[in-house]
């Protein structure tokens, strides 16, 4: 053996050693912070979920076992995990002071090359007819002859081009009136993240930055009782709301929950800088339950802890019942890569998965929100307006990495949303949406489709790590 290679050998060997020393030291360090642990609070996590009709322990049994194995392996196919997003987009509401310096907080763009070939469109210029010129010319002589010659049943079917740019903008209007967010592909400055090659977990970003962020949503974005000053709603007050208010708060405290399992589940536990034995510098990210503790124990969060925790269950049902009435469209859909393998298997397991929640009963009824004429109406305007606003608010966070995560989940809640709640949302005689393709039928684009089996993925994830969280405490 030459003295190169022993030298390989040599360093390989203290490479895995330390590895192995670094995870054994963490995995004592957690068993004895565990154990300081009081998890009998995490035990009233049981029971009904408010406002559906089904149970945690029913959600539990269903997502542990049938969605989530499947769900996870659905956004790892190449159609899901390239999301188009606007990372650079200025926040509207405050100036952007605290942008996260972290490597962690970083996005690692795609390359041309990476993204495949189904999801780059059709670069060849298309050369159409002008209609705007087509629609400007008026009759020729030998049609004003024919014309006058019974003008009573004469129609001038001419249109001029500045009536054209009036219909296309109240297209755009009646399309808006459906939108919970602005959609990433409708702005030049967006491109295609991997999603696999950035995960969602703990940046170290934290403290007044992130802080503000959820308190302008909560504050000055979510439905509220009156004289209310403290930033979260306590869950006894929230009686005194109608359904929709009561509904709009419990999905972003269910998202704001599931956000926090995720960063307690994938905490950052040692921050290995690049030495010479580690020359590219890694971390080392896994559960915290001191972290999770921190979040959700009664302790930290005023007895509030396991109702955030309820929420995250509402929102997963609320979720699961948009994909349940959507399917007949999804079921449509060739997820198209460029990769017919791969594109024949990502039909099948998705139609798998459509199969599966179908044969959950359905918990959440959106037919009994927004009813009673105009005012309710008028309520689900302001609920879309709200949440849009919401999603802009996502623009406001300093992390690239939480903004890319915070945007791919809000767009997929809105999503949802539009499925549940759009005017176009027909349905058919399964109380599923009608596979009509008209002006008049909901449609969604592949950016909506991405994000909304995503933001689903990561409620499931939430759920099935609560799981994890109670046999480590235990």
């Amino acid at each position: 053996m030459s003295l190169r290679s022993a030298n390989c050998l040599f360093m390989l060997v203290v490479n895995v050693c330390l590895y192995i020393s670094v995870v054994c030291f963490f995995s004592s360090s957690s068993s004895i912070v565990n154990s300081r642990i009081d998890n009998s609070w995490l035990n009233e996590l049981k029971g009904s979920i408010d406002e559906t009709n089904s149970t945690v322990e029913i959600v539990d049994k269903f997502n542990n076992y049938q969605i989530y194995p499947r769900i996870i392996s659905i956004v790892s196919k190449d159609y899901f995990k390239f999301f188009k997003v606007n990372l650079r987009r200025t926040c509207p509401f405050w100036s952007d002071d605290s942008k996260c310096a972290m490597r962690y907080c970083q996005v690692e763009s795609c390359q041309l090359d990476d993204i495949p070939i189904g999801l780059k469109g059709n670069h060849h210029s298309l050369v159409d007819e002008d209609m705007s010129i087509k629609y400007m010319e008026g009759p020729q002589q030998e049609e004003c002859e024919e014309a006058m010659q019974d003008e009573l049943g004469y129609i001038n079917t001419t249109i001029s081009a500045a009536a054209m740019e009036d219909f296309a903008l109240w297209q755009a209007h009646d399309d808006i009136q459906d939108m919970y967010c602005t959609l990433p592909d409708d702005d030049g400055e967006a491109e295609y993240v991997d999603l696999s090659l950035n995960p969602e977990r703990y940046t170290g970003y934290k403290g007044p930055s992130a802080n503000r962020v959820w308190n302008t949503i909560y504050m000055e974005n979510c439905f509220r009782p009156k004289n209310l000053f403290e930033v979260y709603t306590i869950s006894a007050k929230l009686t005194g709301m109608c359904l929709e208010k009561r509904a709009f708060y419990r999905a972003i405290s269910g998202l704001h929950t599931s956000i926090n399992i995720h960063l307690s589940a994938q905490y950052l536990l040692s921050d290995k800088r690049s030495t010479f034995l580690n020359p590219c510098g890694t971390g080392f990210w896994g559960p915290n339950a001191e972290e999770f503790e921190r979040k959700f124990g009664p302790k930290y969060t005023k007895g509030e802890g396991t109702q955030w925790l309820r929420n995250l269950y509402f929102l997963y049902l609320l979720e699961l019942r948009a994909l349940q009435k959507a399917a007949p469209l999804l079921k449509q859909v060739e997820y198209y890569t460029g990769n017919d393998k791969e594109d024949e298997t990502t039909r099948l397991a998705v139609h798998n998965f459509l199969g599966i929640i179908k044969k959950f009963p359905q918990q959440f009824n959106e037919h009994t929100m927004f009813l009673g004429g105009q005012q309710a109406q008028k309520l689900k305007e302001e609920f879309r307006l709200h949440f849009r606003n919401v999603s802009t608010i996502m623009d406001c966070v300093g992390c690239d990495k939480c903004r890319l995560w915070g945007k791919l989940q809000i767009q997929g809640l809105g999503t949802a949303l539009k499925i549940l709640f759009s005017n176009k949302a027909r349905t058919n005689g399964y109380n599923e949406l009608s596979t009509t393709v008209n002006k008049h039928t909901l449609q969604l684009e592949r950016s909506e489709i991405v994000a909304l089996f995503n933001a689903f993925g990561r409620l499931s994830t939430s759920i099935y790590e609560i799981e994890k969280f109670r046999k480590l405490l235990r």
